[in-house]
């Protein structure tokens, strides 16, 4: 498959949303990693149907994926009030 069409097909299976929040350089990232985030969880999800992963893998991976997202949030020094 060439690029063209692996760019077309990812851009439809992974449609990335556009940021309507408040801007801040801090909450753009963000949401591009809680969307990131999103479609890695659907991803293990939809191999956890299929039987290609164990719960107990899901469970582990969705949880470093949890982990990831908590740093990220608190490196970028988010304040909660301001996401509500």
């Amino acid at each position: 498959m060439d690029d063209y069409n692996q760019i077309n097909k990812n851009n439809f299976l992974y449609q990335p949303h556009q940021y309507l929040g408040k801007f801040t350089p801090q909450n753009l990232v963000f949401n591009a990693n809680l969307q990131e985030f999103s479609q890695r969880v659907s991803y293990i999800c939809n191999q956890q149907t299929d039987e290609k992963y164990s719960p107990l893998t899901c469970y582990e991976e969705i949880d470093r994926l949890w982990q990831q997202l908590t740093h990220s949030f608190k490196t970028l020094g988010i304040d909660k009030n301001e996401t509500e």
